[in-house]
């Protein structure tokens, strides 16, 4: 007589877990955003078009990721839930306090272009991996595409992948094309970090 499988059940993460997640998640993506602006490289969602304008303006990253990030919390908390829109809120915070003083922790001199594009791309996508699993996001795009996967099964990274473009069109009006290109590549090793570690069911543990 056969069986039938039984699905495994999700675990509830422990709110230490969470609580951890969001130091953690966000230094490593902080981390990549300072590689990106010291190399004038670009990324995608919010973040990339605060870097955008911060080339464009000289006006400062964190602030302008914080007040970028404000129209969307709305559609967070009315999609998402509360826990959901505070965790974020609290990640974009973090993000924009961790850029800002991050000149005064460390100095990097100078950083080879390509390194920038392929370190950073990393320690952002892994950040926002980190933070995924935990129901966080670092707003903008971010929500939106992590509202698609949960409601419709959309994987997160494509869905900002194809918002992205649009920014990276502005781009070329800022900077020059080889850094366009190589804030490409950066944005694409973030976004397979994503697509291919973020898709529904893989990870059954919930915030």
């Amino acid at each position: 007589m056969s069986q039938t499988a039984v699905p495994a059940m999700p675990q509830q993460h422990r709110f230490y877990e969470d609580l951890l997640a969001l130091p953690l998640g966000t230094l490593m993506i902080s981390f990549g955003i300072v590689l990106f602006a010291k190399a004038t490289l670009l990324t995608g969602g919010a973040a990339g078009l605060a870097l955008l304008l911060q080339f464009g303006t000289g006006v400062d990253f964190s602030l302008l990721f914080f007040i970028l990030n404000l129209p969307f919390y709305w559609l967070a908390f009315r999609r998402m839930g509360l826990p959901f829109t505070l965790r974020t809120f609290a990640a974009v915070g973090l993000v924009s306090v961790f850029v800002w003083a991050t000149p005064g922790w460390f100095r990097i001199e100078a950083v080879a272009p390509l390194y920038a594009a392929i370190a950073g791309g990393v320690a952002m996508g892994l950040g926002l991996l980190a933070l995924a699993r935990h129901r966080t996001a670092i707003g903008g795009v971010n929500i939106l595409a992590l509202y698609l996967q949960e409601r419709h099964g959309l994987r997160a990274g494509w869905v900002q992948l194809g918002i992205d473009a649009a920014i990276f069109a502005a781009a070329l009006f800022v900077l020059p094309p080889d850094k366009v290109a190589l804030s490409l590549v950066g944005t694409l090793v973030l976004n397979a970090i994503l697509g291919m570690n973020h898709k529904p069911g893989r990870y059954m543990a919930v915030s």
